[in-house]
């Protein structure tokens, strides 16, 4: 951009170097006298013009240049206005018609730079260049290699004008500010056609954007529209190949292979057989050895066409196929009859389904079903050789979806020592370079889970080394990156005595003072969604009970029961009934108290969800901006942290990695409840370990994966980055 402007400052700076002398003014007709002082008047007002932008309106910043600047301007106007007065060759008419012209174009200049749609320094280049047009015109030559040498901007002020509507290169210069117009916003291109599908670029802008976007151009192609059937003519091969697609009844199943289909690595007439039963294993396997594919062609830096397309089919298929079936039957103890639906499905097969399935995929159906049968398949090699055979696709993923259900530790054991240090630091390397947070986030989820010191101590080492990496190179985005990891790494270290909360900026994760959770009367709202499936009855049964006391006083509603405290701190928790979920029974209970609650203020500080994970969505749809605690009591809620913080940035979550239980949820919820009754803070550390001290049994080895808000090194991450994005300390 800058050099943009540079470029059009010279051409500003030009004009003085072509100034011209003042013509003689031959005797101006009394009739016309008006319009010669319209012109002086429109020269006058741009000179005061002014904004936020602009206090007055230089041309540059030096103001004797833009003196002289403005002097050429009104002697190029001035000899304009002359030509027309003098030419024996126009009717009285014809001159009326270039002086309006004239002020048309200083108008249109202001208007135009008014609503910023031209910049001040173009002002100069603008002059000239009607100049020059207005030379054409009167010779009876085509203006468009004015259009041609100038800015966009300046070419859209042209073409309006008046006097130069009916050039006979106006057509042409209008194709070429189109075209100029797409090589300023290439990710627009069709967009621009489609209002121009005729364009005499138009076969070389499609081949362009069928390059750059195969998806869009594929949408475009299927419109009944004149842009539509314009990409259908095109005959360069790519773009007829998405163009047939398009046409094809099945194109959107043939569509993730198409950069094979375009290379001749796979034809349309052998994928045809497979769609005949696209509830078949085939149509998955070919997406993911095509996938596979893609993946070695990436890590040499290539990047195939339509890649995302295939990933998000690879997806859709992995959850249609098998992740709905096997955790629809999360109740079968039989692992045989469970899983039955993957058992077709190669090694590199299941690590794609779980991957691309994270986010529907319940912890059992991974823990029990994938993970074990990945490594029971694979039986030529170790992790890092079943990696390398997929060319390390997603394998960030796969570490942070490892850590967060307890098999990290397992998974690097089953390569070499130097095998595992090698990926560990590949793992934490980069991360600034992504485009996005989402594997810092999973760096900093992942180190929690990791039990290993030597693999803690290799990790926590590689960001320090690329912390001082991005400062000797001055990368701001990843000097903040690994500063923040490397601060909660030390911090979450047992021998470490940071204060996490004071070292990032932010609010204390360590405790959740009682006052941020009173609303204005002083009273804490409590919000819990249940969910009407066959466990609710055992545990929702419990949880009234433990409130059946005189602490507590139970108002039962048609759809949701009150609890409210007897004596000390004003607490309400609201909980929905767990009605009938075959009838949407819950649903329309979670509805009903939402309007309540809604239409009569009361806002949750505390959400509490309970139910299976495949739930978890839908409490998640309903959270309440206004949480500050936040109780995931589901199987792998870890997962879902995220999204929690996307609605509540500054909550403090509770979850598990692994196995949720209604035993240690209502142990939770008695904590809490017991502990902002007696109108005290909530001391997360405290709490861990008083329930710590309590649970025993098979409950205790459960209770480890709960993550308490201090612990939660994601949302802590995602926390402190958001503060330094605020705070200005990660821009380039």
């Amino acid at each position: 951009m800058k050099k943009f402007y540079l470029i059009v400052l010279l051409w500003a700076v030009s004009i003085t170097s072509f100034a011209q002398q003042e013509m003689a003014m031959p005797p101006i007709p009394l009739m016309r006298e008006v319009h010669h002082s319209y012109i002086e008047t429109s020269l006058r007002n741009i000179a005061k013009l002014s904004s936020i932008a602009d206090t007055v309106f230089p041309v540059t910043n030096d103001p004797k240049l833009n003196q002289s600047i403005h002097k050429s301007i009104r002697t190029y106007v001035h000899n304009m206005r002359a030509i027309v007065e003098s030419s024996s060759k126009l009717s009285d008419n014809e001159k009326y018609t270039w002086l309006r012209g004239i002020n048309d174009l200083l108008t249109g200049f202001q208007s135009a730079w008014q609503a910023r749609i031209i910049r001040n320094i173009m002002y100069p280049g603008l002059i000239k260049a009607f100049y020059e047009c207005m030379l054409l015109e009167l010779d009876g030559k085509s203006i468009l290699p004015v259009i041609e040498q100038n800015e966009l901007e300046i070419g859209n002020v042209l073409i309006q004008n008046y006097c130069l509507k009916n050039n006979s290169g106006i057509e042409a210069a209008k194709d070429v500010l189109v075209l100029k117009t797409c090589q300023r916003e290439p990710d627009n291109i069709l967009k621009v056609l489609t209002r121009f599908p005729n364009n005499r670029y138009a076969d070389s802008l499609i081949t362009i954007s069928a390059f750059r976007n195969q998806e869009e151009l594929y949408n475009y192609a299927a419109a009944p529209n004149a842009l539509g059937q314009k990409i259908q003519q095109v005959q360069h091969p790519l773009v007829k190949l998405i163009a047939t697609l398009a046409r094809s009844k099945n194109g959107r199943m043939y569509f993730p292979f198409l950069d094979d289909l375009y290379q001749n690595k796979i034809t349309i007439n052998q994928i045809a057989p497979i769609l005949n039963n696209e509830s078949s294993d085939n149509y998955y396997k070919l997406l993911v050895k095509t996938r596979i594919g893609y993946a070695e062609r990436m890590r040499k830096g290539d990047t195939p066409m339509a890649a995302k397309t295939l990933v998000g089919k690879l997806r859709s298929k992995a959850v249609e196929l098998y992740i709905n079936e096997i955790n629809a039957l999360h109740d079968e103890s039989n692992p045989i009859i469970r899983f039955k639906k993957i058992d077709s499905l190669n090694p590199q097969e299941l690590y794609y389904l779980a991957v691309l399935g994270e986010e529907e995929i319940y912890t059992s159906s991974f823990v029990s079903g994938v993970y074990p049968r990945i490594f029971a398949r694979f039986k030529n090699g170790d992790a890092d050789s079943l990696l390398q055979t997929l060319h390390y696709d997603f394998y960030r993923k796969f570490l942070k979806m490892s850590a967060a259900y307890n098999t990290l530790d397992d998974f690097l054991k089953r390569m070499s020592k130097p095998a595992a240090q090698k990926l560990v630091r590949n793992f934490v390397n980069g991360l600034e370079k992504t485009g996005s947070l989402e594997d810092a986030v999973d760096v900093a989820d992942s180190y929690a889970s990791i039990y290993n010191k030597d693999i803690r101590k290799l990790i926590l080492s590689q960001v320090q080394q690329n912390l001082r990496s991005s400062k000797t190179q001055q990368d701001k985005r990843g000097e903040v990156i690994y500063h923040l990891l490397n601060t909660i790494f030390v911090s979450a270290d047992s021998s470490g005595k940071t204060n996490l909360s004071a070292s990032l900026g932010i609010n204390t994760v360590y405790n959740m003072p009682l006052k941020e959770l009173q609303n204005a009367s002083g009273r804490i709202i409590i919000q819990q969604y249940a969910y009407g499936d066959k466990d609710a009855e055992s545990y929702f049964g419990a949880f009234l009970a433990r409130f059946s006391n005189s602490n507590w006083r139970i108002v039962r509603k048609p759809y949701w029961v009150e609890i409210s405290s007897a004596r000390g701190t004003p607490v309400t928790i609201y909980a929905n009934l767990p009605l009938d979920e075959t009838k949407d029974l819950d649903a329309m209970a979670q509805d009903s108290l939402n309007y309540y609650l809604e239409t009569n203020g009361l806002q949750p500080t505390m959400v509490i969800h309970r139910g299976h994970s495949y739930y978890l969505q839908q409490t998640i749809d309903q959270l309440a901006p206004s949480a500050k605690v936040v109780l995931l009591g589901s199987c792998g809620g870890y997962q879902k942290l995220n999204l929690v913080l996307d609605i509540c940035p500054s909550a403090h979550i509770i979850s598990s990695k692994q196995v949720a239980a209604g035993v240690l949820n209502q142990a939770l919820i008695d904590a809490i409840t017991d502990q902002i009754r007696l109108n005290k803070d909530l001391v997360w550390e405290e709490i861990w370990q008083k329930l710590q001290n309590r649970v025993t049994g098979g409950y205790k080895e459960k209770f480890e994966d709960y993550i308490p808000p201090h612990k939660n090194l994601g949302a802590i991450f995602i926390m402190a980055f958001n503060k330094a994005m605020e705070n200005g300390s990660g821009s380039n």
